[in-house]
């Protein structure tokens, strides 16, 4: 039987609130929620997304809320706190691996007061001014964007060790894989963690956080087999960070106020 005009519209409203209270939603999940067709949830998201009360994306929608914080200027604040909140964790002495991530090199201009050495591949560390207690070591290699690659890198970091390894990555996925875009960055990582005593840490703000299915064909994703600390910022999916501690990834939520 065809629903009422009213019908209609309470179901988009109900939408709307789903979308609305947790800022971003999938087709698929709409459809179950209110056992509908996709078809249905499709056409309800084009009215919502015309009456300006929603932005439709591909394979969902999200909340205007939801995309302001997704805005260039706040991810980069978000991501400043994140390399602040991160450096807390690095004591005074240690040695560093740092890889081509802009977020984990930031945590360097937070390190007053600690003598701190890190061994880098990544090119940005070329135009930064650090703290005179920080010492930083490049370890060579092949130009990709603006990281070192190639088989010198992974025989540089080969040659020492570190304290602790803090990477940065493309995505982090609620399977609890991580990805990466440049060719060979995997295998850099995965010698940085090797040579490593203490722990791993990965760097992500919260637009990085993302559902297994919008997982996106690059150059590959991996999981780490060693205790590893997903530090991201108070914005995260709560739904995607509770599946991540389920899996034993702890997980540090950095305020922004």
């Amino acid at each position: 039987m065809k629903n009422s005009r009213q019908d209609v519209q309470t179901r988009q409203m109900n939408i709307l609130n789903m979308v609305r209270q947790r800022g971003e939603v999938r087709v698929e999940d709409i459809a179950k929620e209110f056992q509908i067709s996709t078809m249905t949830v499709r056409r309800d998201l084009q009215i919502l997304d015309e009456e300006n009360l929603l932005r439709r994306t591909h394979g969902g929608a999200i909340s205007f809320e939801k995309e302001k914080r997704n805005s260039t200027e706040d991810v980069l604040l978000c991501r400043e706190r994140i390399s602040a909140f991160a450096a807390q964790f690095v004591e005074d002495g240690e040695t560093l691996f740092i890889n081509g991530s802009r977020t984990a090199l930031g945590i360097l201009k937070y390190l007053e007061g600690k003598t701190v050495t890190a061994y880098t591949n990544n090119g940005w560390a070329f135009s930064e001014d650090y703290p005179r207690n920080v010492t930083v070591h490049f370890t060579g290699g092949e130009r990709y964007a603006h990281i070192m690659i190639g088989e010198a890198v992974v025989r540089s970091i080969l040659e020492t060790s570190a304290d602790r390894t803090i990477v940065g990555c493309a995505a982090v996925y609620d399977d609890g894989q991580f990805r990466y875009d440049i060719p060979t960055e995997i295998g850099i990582n995965e010698a940085m963690i090797g040579r490593t005593g203490k722990q791993l840490y990965v760097l992500a703000d919260h637009t990085k956080l993302q559902r297994k299915e919008d997982r996106v064909h690059a150059y590959g994703s991996c999981s780490y087999n060693r205790p590893c600390t997903l530090i991201t910022d108070e914005l995260a999916d709560p739904e995607i960070v509770k599946r991540l501690k389920g899996m034993g990834i702890e997980v540090q939520l950095v305020p922004l106020v």
